[in-house]
């Protein structure tokens, strides 16, 4: 499997990356996630593709929170370091929407049942104990919090969050919107044409939403400002969402009730 992040020298996410992409139960889970989101329910992608997505993003932000002075939780709460916060942020972006695969309803649990045994296995090697259960402990944390209600406790908790919500452009919304249904949710996801994670002038982190209609407005303030808002890093981001050119796309032709 074709999996690749910028390491940077983190040994310990090298070693965890290597192992994901061995790892034939983890992939035949994502694909699994994506059968029963796609083809039995007929909802937008929930598999690979996405989090290849999510792990990418979520590295980019936490870096960019690290280098405006933010502090993982990891590090304030258990004395270790960013590399092992990046560990956490990968590890939970890579598995949490394995529960897909049980069913998407209350998936963010369904995923835990999963994540548990797999994180330890993914892990062992990489860490030994005590702090095998710290990591293992932050991970589940982060799959659980992601749900859009769900209180997140630590930072990179919030970065999973907000990362998760950000695989909007080209159509690839994270609110769930049936194919071919022509509604709301389906032409403002067509309305997202690219998501930018950059460093902020005020802020640690921007993120930059180009749209090609104003349609995809919703998807920015239905979403992203509520996973946001509801994140713990919500102080650390700066949002900005621009239409570019002086015409707007046409994202249909005729709409009929």
């Amino acid at each position: 499997m074709s999996f690749h992040i910028p390491l940077k020298n983190n040994a310990k996410l090298k070693r965890l990356l290597e192992k994901i992409t061995q790892d034939a139960e983890l992939l035949q889970l994502w694909k699994c996630a994506n059968v029963n989101a796609v083809d039995r329910s007929g909802i937008n992608d929930h598999g690979e593709v996405h989090i290849r997505i999510v792990s990418n993003a979520a590295l980019r932000i936490l870096r960019l929170l690290v280098k405006g002075g933010v502090e993982p939780s990891v590090v304030k709460n258990h004395g270790l370091d960013t590399d092992d916060a990046e560990v956490i942020v990968v590890l939970a972006a890579c598995l949490h929407d394995i529960g897909i695969s049980v069913h998407r309803s209350d998936h963010e649990r369904n995923s835990l049942i999963l994540a548990y045994p797999k994180s330890r296995e993914l892990l062992k090697g990489i860490y030994e104990e005590p702090f095998l259960t710290v990591i293992v402990s932050e991970v589940m944390h982060a799959i659980v919090a992601h749900n859009a209600k769900e209180t997140c406790l630590t930072i990179e908790a919030g970065v999973l969050k907000v990362a998760d919500a950000l695989d909007m452009s080209e159509g690839r919304s994270r609110i769930p919107f049936e194919a071919g249904k022509v509604n709301i949710h389906s032409i403002s996801a067509k309305a997202v044409d690219a998501v930018d994670i950059e460093a902020g002038d005020e802020r640690p982190v921007r993120l930059v939403i180009t749209l090609a209609n104003s349609a995809g407005i919703f998807q920015v303030d239905e979403l992203l400002r509520h996973k946001l808002q509801n994140s713990s890093i919500a102080d650390h981001v700066e949002v900005t969402a621009k239409i570019e050119g002086e015409m707007e796309r046409r994202l249909i032709g005729t709409y009929k009730l």
